[in-house]
């Protein structure tokens, strides 16, 4: 089982290192790479529109002008809340603790359950894919945030490539750097959206929403790329996104979530529509959608949170959310 970094750098396996082949998100076309500008940063262009999108300080920029003005708003809002929170550091440890301890000790509950979420995949399901391929896996890591599990994936000889739209030092894409100085070299960051992503078919031995499958707009839609960028043989995994008994107690949830930001933030955050939560309903809607064979993982998160749904019906409060591991398994 991994354990919080103390230890020095390691030179991740040789996989890692290879190219990430990737594609326009509006002509799905194989980019062409250019060479260094006078700042040393390189670029990529696609033939047909010919968009350009740059990698700036290692992190590829691959979303069209259009998204990255329709995503403008979300992106201010969640920077602000997720600051607001603590979320960050100035400390390289902080990073190499994750997702083990929060040292700035204002999220750590909201770690310790990321944290058994890892740990479970991590002995029950990476383990046996890991072993069942005889190489290191390429990983595709959905909501990266600031790449704590990609530098987790990387450290155990994976290849990871970590997507996020957010690109900030503290709390996106740029935050990983502070691994740079434990894993040489840095793990493959990419700004992409989850319903388009820059990736060739059948890319990726495993797909993993890390904690992000809940801001897609259409399930069906998000899935099924990400299934296109699944090897066959591969899985794709929707871990840390709430589930709730009954679709009446998500929507509670997210009416008390956006009175709660508009009381403290004076906005909503709800300027994309995202879908917040799973149910049973919604899971076998998109089993039966995209014809998927798809389990159902649930790790134990400790007796507290064992008991919240019975306190909760004790309290004559909404039913809590739980927290599940849907696989779903690509046909070889």
């Amino acid at each position: 089982m991994s354990k919080p970094d103390l230890e020095g750098s390691v030179r991740t396996s040789s996989v890692s290192e290879m190219a990430i082949l990737l594609r326009c998100p509006r002509c799905v076309v194989p980019l062409q790479v250019s060479h260094e500008d006078a700042d040393g940063d390189i670029s990529a262009t696609c033939p047909i529109c010919k968009s350009v999108f740059p990698c700036v300080d290692g992190i590829w920029r691959c979303l069209t002008s259009d998204r990255i003005e329709h995503f403008a708003l979300f992106i201010a809002d969640y920077e602000t809340i997720r600051a607001a929170e603590g979320r960050g550091s100035s400390d390289a440890a902080y990073y190499l603790a994750l997702p083990w301890k929060d040292r700035s000790g204002a999220n750590q509950q909201q770690w310790s359950i990321r944290a058994k979420t890892y740990q479970y995949i991590e002995r029950n399901i990476l383990s046996t894919m890991a072993a069942r391929q005889g190489e290191p896996l390429r990983v595709l890591d959905l909501g990266a945030g600031n790449g704590w599990l990609s530098y987790r994936l990387a450290r155990m000889g994976h290849a990871p490539v970590a997507v996020d739209l957010l690109t900030n030092d503290r709390d996106g894409l740029g935050a990983a750097s502070h691994y740079a100085g434990s894993i040489s070299p840095l793990f493959h960051r990419v700004q992409a959206e989850v319903d388009h992503l820059p990736f060739a078919d059948a890319s990726f031995n495993l797909v993993i929403f890390n904690s992000s499958f809940h801001y897609s707009t259409d399930y069906i839609r998000t899935l099924r790329e990400a299934l296109r960028c699944t090897a066959p043989g591969g899985a794709v995994l929707i871990a840390d996104t709430p589930w709730y008994l009954h679709e009446s107690s998500g929507r509670e949830m997210v009416e008390e979530r956006k009175t709660y930001f508009k009381r403290r933030f004076g906005f909503a955050s709800d300027s994309v529509p995202s879908l917040e939560f799973l149910t049973d309903e919604r899971i076998n809607n998109l089993r039966s959608a995209l014809k998927l064979d798809l389990t159902v993982h649930r790790p134990f998160y400790g007796v507290r949170w064992a008991l919240r749904p019975f306190l909760a019906k004790l309290r004559r409060r909404r039913s809590p959310s739980r927290f599940y591991i849907y696989k779903a398994q690509v046909a070889r």
